[in-house]
């Protein structure tokens, strides 16, 4: 996604808590003839959002578009086995994270009087409950859940302000964090595909350039689901 918005154009800000993964972004996004920075953000934490915030504003002056991205999870295990703290801590990376990133955002924008684009990453895990033959993490399917509706409530609040608020909910994608999860079951889920394969990041790109642009300035609260049509 961040490739594909800077190949449109813009200045592109890439955030983790481990920030020479993010250099290793930028580096391409440059080498292709981009603009990028990189910076180390822990999402859990307000400081640490509106430190990386007030650095991107005084660097460019004002925030068009934020996607919240950030993400993680944890299970394996029937629900009535899930660790409290473990839950907890899926929920504050997936969903706190996501509300402190659009609120620091979010209240730039409105001083500024930007007609932004806000773009939170949910799951098809967010739309219905997992089959636990395939996959069991319920603080990631609840945390999900919360994303879309935490959107939906974004954009009835901050629509008078031109802000629109819309998520992704992508089906499954192998990235560096699903890749191990899904190998084992990916035989199962593949076949649960009509498109008859799993997505890849790429298929991310389209979704997140109509989101990020004037194309989509009539779409609030919307969730865009990329899943080969698994919930269809």
């Amino acid at each position: 996604m961040a490739q594909a918005l800077a190949e449109a154009g813009a200045n592109v800000v890439v955030c983790s808590r481990k920030e020479a993964v993010c250099q290793e972004v930028k580096q391409q996004i440059e080498a292709n003839g981009g603009h990028a920075m990189a910076l180390a953000c822990d999402v859990t934490n307000e400081a640490d959002v509106e430190r990386v915030v007030e650095e991107v504003h005084d660097q460019y002056g004002k925030i068009d578009i934020l996607i919240n991205n950030s993400g993680t999870s944890w299970g394996g295990m029937p629900p009535e086995e899930m660790p409290a703290d473990k839950f907890q801590k899926v929920v504050n990376v997936n969903l706190l994270g996501t509300f402190l990133m659009a609120k620091a955002v979010g209240k730039k924008m409105i001083a500024d009087r930007i007609q932004g684009k806000i773009i939170n990453i949910a799951s098809v895990a967010g739309l219905r409950g997992s089959d636990p033959n395939v996959m069991q993490a319920i603080g990631y399917n609840a945390s999900k859940g919360g994303v879309i509706t935490l959107t939906k409530d974004l954009a009835k609040s901050w629509g008078k302000y031109g802000i629109t608020v819309n998520a992704i909910a992508p089906g499954f994608i192998p990235t560096k964090m699903t890749k191990d999860v899904i190998a084992p079951v990916e035989k199962e889920m593949t076949a649960s595909v009509p498109l008859n394969r799993l997505g890849e990041p790429r298929d991310m790109q389209g979704a997140a350039l109509y989101l990020a642009s004037e194309a989509s300035s009539y779409v609030t609260g919307q969730t865009i689901v990329i899943d080969g049509g698994t919930t269809a």
